[in-house]
């Protein structure tokens, strides 16, 4: 072969200086694009001779991944279909850029590096952003073919001659800079390596590792073991989701998500296989992980590859935001992506693939509730938060998840929403005909109000997580006709859902005026209003209550649910005499002295069973209760 000199195809000097500034970041995918031109070129020679193009032995594909940190190179070798020292001139020389003229017009104009490398191709020249020098030797599959060997010293000259190359294949060498000496060491190759290639489609070796084996027994019958080389294979070429759902057992699954996710201690509660080829190509396995009761979106759980080349594991874009709490994979060759493969670009398939996922997870989730009640209402704690975070943030879940999201009440009993609604109809409503769904969030603390509650009848529901304010208003809104929500603990339980019947206050309006006073005197407090009311002699002579809208209002402050204003009023509890009680009636009729010390004891007592008497009050309430024993 002739040797020759030439420019490269891009009519400036500016190229290299634009992709080391604006792919500096992430520099560490020059190693994806060279690997990832290896399994292409590896691929195309298996897919020639089944094609009967090629009738050559196609052999042993593994791409080697060599790092010499003496000479400082790294070297990329694949037995793939090579190329001629015309093919290194149209591929190599010949940068694909849309008009390097127009390029560099853009160039100069755009504020973003996103949008300059997202517009243009870069690929192999990946290689200069941390090189300063590159060669290629390469030998074409094509019978007769010379081998070839180009370099470029990263400026826009490059040199092209007979190469060294006796095999089909391609050796790509990248003379390590000076400012990317960190890819000279074994172990940062490896972790790139095992980030970008782990479930390619060819065999990719990185040197060898040694294992130990077992090699027999000893004398005293204990198994030995002997130390052993063996090829570093980096790759599963063969990962689960490439795989039809019919050829994988559940271990299967099992055993690909502690691949994915080896320091997990958990197993997954179930997961998704998606398998789509039209309008779109989407392949991938969505697992469900056992969610703590605690709003935790934990993020770069769902890793985004693009024919099995890991591409990102930011995939917010693709996958709606209250899907983020799953993991797994998804695998599409459909998903724009700018050049560094870095970022998503808008496209219409990224929100088909969006609604496709939003619905095979809820049809997934439908199909397990018909098929297996019980057993999801077993898996209700540690699915209903991701299901309650998807009805509210995405409409389209919602419409399917009302018929499958569990309500649960206060004796462990699971409802959908509409049987609770049938079950409460006719009991739970209010002179108004509003259906009231009572609940609690704190069953311990709340549990003298649980109990008049149950004592009338009622149903209370168990709402304590995390966003269980925010789908208060949901369930009102879509729940059923004419349905409120109401704490258990923000008023007395007749007024809570109050009836056409009227209770008749035992007292005259002066000995109502008069408890009302000693109350007041005794509770000295100005976030506490005094009311005297007619209750059930049954009732607690006293209780304590904070309004429901009040008390929602200031919730939703505390989850970001954009009602600051709220978060920032005063807590203004009421406290409820029952006039009816008999307690009540003997504080009237003592002394003031004694009066008021019974009050505040009823009060402190009506505090204690809301978890509000703490400290230096908690201490003084016991005294005064063995000095009145």
């Amino acid at each position: 072969m002739q040797e020759e000199k030439g420019t490269i195809s891009i009519h400036t000097e500016n190229i290299f200086p634009v992709i080391k500034k604006f792919l500096y970041s992430d520099n560490e995918i020059f190693l994806r694009e060279l690997v990832s031109n290896a399994v292409d070129a590896s691929q195309k020679i298996k897919r020639l001779a089944s094609l009967g193009q090629y009738s050559g032995e196609v052999g042993d594909l593994t791409i080697d991944v060599k790092l010499d940190e003496t000479a400082k190179t790294i070297t990329i070798s694949d037995h793939g279909i090579g190329m001629t020292a015309e093919e290194i001139k149209k591929y190599i020389n010949q940068i694909a850029f849309s008009g390097a003229t127009e390029f560099m017009e853009k160039f100069k104009e755009a504020n973003d590096a996103n949008e300059i490398i997202g517009r243009f191709g870069l690929g192999f020249y990946s290689a200069f952003m941390v090189a300063d020098q590159v060669e290629i030797n390469s030998l074409s599959y094509q019978e007769g073919a010379e081998p070839a060997h180009w370099t470029c010293d990263g400026s826009t000259t490059y040199e092209i001659n007979e190469g060294t190359r006796t095999t089909r294949g391609t050796d790509v060498i990248l003379h390590i800079n000076e400012e990317s000496a960190e890819f000279l060491n074994k172990s940062r190759i490896q972790e790139i390596l095992n980030k970008y290639a782990k479930f390619l489609p060819v065999p990719i070796r990185f040197g060898t590792k040694t294992e130990s084996e077992p090699d027999g027994e000893d004398a005293d019958g204990k198994p030995k073991y002997k130390t052993v080389e063996k090829d570093n294979i980096i790759n599963i070429t063969n990962p689960a989701w490439t795989k039809a759902p019919s050829e994988l057992t559940d271990q299967d699954y099992l055993d690909f998500y502690h691949e994915l996710y080896p320091h997990s201690m958990d197993e997954p509660l179930f997961w998704i296989h998606l398998n789509v080829d039209y309008p779109f190509n989407l392949t991938g396995i969505l697992y469900f992980p056992k969610i703590k009761n605690e709003l935790e979106i934990q993020r770069n759980k769902i890793k985004l590859y693009s024919r099995q080349v890991f591409i990102t594991d930011e995939v917010k874009d693709i996958v709606p935001e209250f899907l983020m709490l799953l993991q797994g994979v998804i695998d599409s060759p459909d998903i724009p992506l700018n050049v560094s493969r870095s970022f998503l670009q808008a496209d219409s398939n990224v929100k088909k693939i969006n609604n496709y996922i939003t619905k095979k997870v809820a049809d997934k989730l439908q199909e397990i509730f018909k098929a297996d009640r019980k057993g999801f209402e077993e898996k209700w704690n540690d699915i209903g938060l991701f299901i309650k975070y998807g009805m509210l943030t995405d409409e389209k879940f919602a419409e399917k998840a009302n018929d499958f999201c569990l309500l649960k009440d206060v004796d462990a009993a699971y409802y959908t929403m509409k049987e609770f609604y049938e079950k409460v109809k006719d009991i739970q409503v209010d002179k108004d005909g509003n259906i009231v769904y009572l609940y609690t969030n704190d069953q311990s603390q709340q549990d003298s109000f649980i109990s008049g509650a149950k004592a009338k009848g009622y149903d209370v529901l168990v709402l304590d997580g995390p966003l269980d304010v925010h789908f208060a208003g949901y369930l009102e809104q879509k729940g059923g006709e004419k349905v409120q929500l109401k704490r258990v603990d923000s008023d007395v339980i007749e007024k809570l859902i109050p009836k056409d019947e009227q209770l008749t206050l035992n007292l005259s309006e002066e000995e109502s005026k008069k408890a009302s006073e000693i109350f007041d005197k005794a509770i000295s407090r100005n976030d506490m209003k005094v009311e005297v009311d007619a209750l059930s002699e049954s009732d607690l002579p006293v209780s304590v209550t904070l309004d429901e809208f009040m008390r929602r209002m200031k919730d939703m402050a505390k989850t970001g649910g954009g009602m600051g204003f709220y978060g920032n009023l005063p807590d203004n509890y009421k406290v409820t005499v029952n006039g009816n009680h008999p307690l009540v009636k003997r504080i009237i009729e003592s002394s003031d002295e004694d009066g008021e010390k019974l009050a505040k004891q009823a009060f402190d007592l009506a505090l204690l069973s809301r978890g509000l008497l703490t400290g230096p009050e908690l201490t003084a309430f016991v005294k005064r209760s063995v000095d009145l024993i």
